[in-house]
C-alpha cells in the first residue's frame, strides 16, 4: 500500500464547484489585487474567528513580519520566541532587525511559561511571539499575565492553529496580533502561499499600510513597507473551503485519536493541553530514543509517507547561530526523536489500520 503524507486532490474534489465558479468570476472581472473580493474574504475571517479586523497578507511569513512592524519592533528590541517551529518565526524577527530570544518548550512542544517567570524582568522584550505548534495553544491567559505585569507585547504565531480554540473561543481574537498561514498544507490551505493577520482595528491598519508599500493613499508613503498583498485568486479559494473547515477537522481529529489509542503504549502520543481545541495540523510521535530513523525507513519500505517537524530548531542552524545564548535541552531533544504521521481527513480506515499495525509490527520485531 502505497501512503503519501499530504494528499491535497480530494480536498479540492469537496469544494470543486465553489473554487472552480470563484475562480471564473475573479477572471471575469480581472479582479486579480485587492479591492471588494479581499474586503469580502477578510470578514468571513472575522466572522469565523471572532477578530475586530483582518489584514490578508501574501503569505504567513509576510503575515509575521507586517505583525512586527506594526507593533514597532524594531532594531533596538529583542522578541522572545521558540527554536522549535518552521523558520519563519525566527526569520521574521531577524527580518525587522531585532534579535531573537530563545526559550525552551513543555510538553505540549510550546513555549515554556515556567522559564519565562525566571527571565529578567528589567530586560523585558518588545513582544513575545508564541506559536501554536501543531494545532494547539498554550496557555495564553498566563501569557496575558506575564505580559500585563511586564508591559510586553503579544503575538501569536498561529500559522499551524486555525480552527482551534483556547477555553471554548476561537484563535485570532486572543492576543494582541494573530498571524495566520494559508498555505496549502495548512488546516485552511490556498493553492499557493496566502496569510492573514488579526487584531484590533488599530493594529490592522498599520498592518495594512506595511503589506502595501507603507502607504494609506496611492501615492503618500508613511512607511517603508513591503509588496505583501494577497492575492484574490487566493483569497476566494481560501474562502470557498472555509465552510468546510469544521467537519474536516472533526474528520482529522477522530483519526488522530484513533491514533493515540493504538500507539500510546509503544510510543509518546501527542498530549490534548485542557484549556485546547486541538486541530492537528501535523499528528507528532516522539519515539522512544534512538529509533526515530529507522522507524522512519521502516514505514517508507511499506510504502508510508512520514515528515519530520523539525529536524534542526532554528536556534542550531547556521543562519541563526548568532543569537543562541544557551541550550534548550527539551527542544534539541525532542527534534532527534519526533516523527509526524499522516493524518488528513479522507485518510481511509484502511489506511490507518495499516499504519498503525506497521508501527506495531516495527516495535514487535
Amino acid at each position: 500500500m502505497k501512503i503519501p503524507f499530504v494528499d491535497l486532490y480530494p480536498q479540492y474534489q469537496e469544494c470543486k464547484s465553489d473554487i472552480d465558479k470563484a475562480i471564473a468570476d475573479t477572471i471575469k472581472r480581472s479582479d486579480y489585487i485587492t479591492g471588494p473580493t479581499v474586503e469580502k474574504f477578510e470578514q468571513a475571517i472575522c466572522n469565523y474567528t471572532g477578530a475586530e479586523d483582518c489584514a490578508s497578507i501574501g503569505s504567513g511569513t509576510n503575515a509575521l513580519v507586517c505583525a512586527l512592524k506594526a507593533l514597532g519592533v524594531s532594531e533596538t528590541d529583542t522578541v522572545w520566541t521558540v527554536g522549535h517551529t518552521f523558520v519563519s518565526t525566527t526569520e521574521a524577527i531577524a527580518n525587522v532587525g531585532a534579535r531573537p530570544v530563545f526559550i525552551d518548550i513543555d510538553q505540549y512542544y510550546h513555549m515554556d511559561l515556567e522559564q519565562i517567570q525566571e527571565f529578567n524582568p528589567e530586560c523585558p522584550p518588545a513582544v513575545i511571539l508564541f506559536v501554536d505548534l501543531y494545532g494547539q495553544t498554550p496557555d495564553i491567559d498566563k501569557l496575558k499575565r506575564f505580559a500585563k505585569k511586564h508591559k510586553i507585547k503579544l503575538m501569536e504565531d498561529a500559522a499551524q492553529s486555525f480552527g482551534s480554540e483556547y477555553k471554548g473561543q476561537k484563535v485570532g481574537s486572543l492576543v494582541d496580533l494573530t498571524c495566520f498561514s494559508f498555505n496549502p498544507v495548512k488546516n485552511l490551505g490556498a493553492m499557493g502561499d496566502a496569510g492573514a493577520v488579526t487584531g484590533s482595528k488599530k493594529l490592522i491598519d498599520k498592518v495594512r499600510m506595511f503589506r502595501d508599500h507603507g502607504r494609506k493613499t496611492k501615492f503618500d508613503y508613511d512607511e517603508i513597507g513591503y509588496n505583501a498583498r494577497i492575492d484574490n485568486l487566493q483569497a476566494v479559494i481560501v474562502q470557498a473551503k472555509l465552510k468546510k473547515l469544521d467537519a474536516w477537522t472533526k474528520k482529522k481529529r477522530k483519526i488522530c485519536h484513533r491514533y493515540t489509542k493504538e500507539l500510546q503504549a509503544i510510543v509518546k502520543t501527542p498530549k490534548e493541553a485542557p484549556w485546547s481545541y486541538h486541530t492537528y495540523y501535523v499528528y507528532v510521535i516522539e519515539t522512544p530514543k534512538g529509533t526515530r530513523d529507522n522507524l522512519r525507513k521502516h514505514l517508507k519500505d511499506k510504502g508510508i509517507a512520514t515528515n519530520i517537524h523539525y529536524p534542526n530548531p532554528t536556534h542550531t542552524t547556521k543562519a541563526f547561530k548568532e543569537y543562541k545564548f544557551w541550550s534548550l535541552p527539551r527542544t534539541e531533544y525532542i527534534c532527534k526523536n519526533i516523527l509526524s504521521l499522516p493524518c488528513y481527513h479522507t485518510l481511509t480506515e484502511k489506511q490507518q489500520t495499516y499504519i498503525i499495525n506497521t508501527i506495531k509490527d516495527y516495535y514487535a520485531n
